[in-house]
């Protein structure tokens, strides 16, 4: 069997999502793990507090994976399992439904070249802002360019909003997508409904 596979296999039937498996020189092997979701069904209550990656899960998947790895008799020195963390990789299409309305850091496989405008630069290729639905069924990510307003500094009622960009992208040409690692101690916001 092949190693993605067997750790794919292990990972799923424990009840868990495998969202990537990295191989370095040393002879690690690194496993991040996920809870399964599920979007949500319209009618329903949405949850308030998204559940997360304990320990005890890593444990869990690192015991088994050890002894299913043994037995197919995989090359590693040491193998890591851990969760995706705040500034978790976006893979699949399911990942962009999960996370829409989140503030992602994007980074393309070729700069944006000729589709900039003047106040974008060509050679452009990371992004930071949110995620959304394109009108055409695709994917956008909207931003502004203008600098965050401190803490604690006034801003006027009168001021105009700063002008907003968004860029519609495909799965192929993104290099990577991860959430923007954002530190609040009360944690990721509830999406709007």
């Amino acid at each position: 069997m092949a190693l993605q596979q067997i750790v794919e296999e292990t990972v799923t039937g424990l009840g868990y999502d495998l969202v990537e498996i990295e191989r370095t020189a040393g002879g690690l092997l690194r496993i991040t793990i996920d809870l399964p979701w599920a979007p949500p069904v319209e009618g329903q209550p949405v949850p308030l507090l998204e559940q997360f990656i304990t320990v005890e899960d890593c444990e869990r998947v690192t015991r088994q994976l050890q002894f299913a790895l043994e037995v197919d008799g995989a090359d590693y020195k040491r193998l890591e399992v851990s969760s995706p963390g705040i500034d978790r990789l976006l893979r699949h299409e399911q990942d962009f439904i999960r996370f829409e309305g989140q503030e992602v850091d994007l980074t393309l496989k070729e700069a944006i070249g000729e589709a900039a405008t003047g106040s974008i630069n060509a050679n452009r290729k990371k992004f930071r802002g949110t995620l959304e639905r394109a009108e055409g069924g695709g994917w956008q990510i909207v931003w502004s360019d203008a600098p965050p307003i401190k803490p604690g500094v006034r801003v006027s009622k009168k001021r105009e909003a700063p002008p907003l960009q968004a860029l519609g992208f495909t799965f192929d040409e993104l290099r990577e997508a991860r959430l923007a690692p954002i530190v609040n101690f009360k944690g990721r916001a509830a999406k709007p409904e």
